[in-house]
């Protein structure tokens, strides 16, 4: 059976919240390392900039999808509530992630 997602990529980012109402959780993936994503995935991409991807943080393990944003030139990766929790996370934190695509 194939990995559906056999490229890995590790790497520490501040968790941030957006501006507005509800504002999202997101931690910014690094740019050259979103540049070499782009790179060789953009192809797989959905709309919006949309990239299946599969998250590890500690032992919590989730399907998620990064999204690229223009105006940052870099992937994002939305952190939700129920991983917050599980992660006992407050804002401002740092993680380390890994990113399978």
């Amino acid at each position: 059976m194939k990995n559906a997602f056999p490229v890995s990529y590790a790497f520490d980012a501040l968790l941030w919240k957006s501006e507005g109402p509800g504002g999202w959780y997101f931690v910014s993936l690094p740019t050259e390392m979103s540049s070499e994503i782009r790179l060789h995935f953009q192809s797989e991409e959905q709309g919006w900039g949309r990239l299946s991807a599969a998250v590890t943080l500690g032992s919590i393990a989730w399907e998620s999808a990064l999204w690229f944003d223009t105006k940052r030139n870099t992937y994002l990766l939305p952190i939700k509530t129920e991983i917050r929790r599980k992660a006992r996370l407050t804002g401002d934190a740092t993680l380390s992630l890994v990113v399978r695509i």
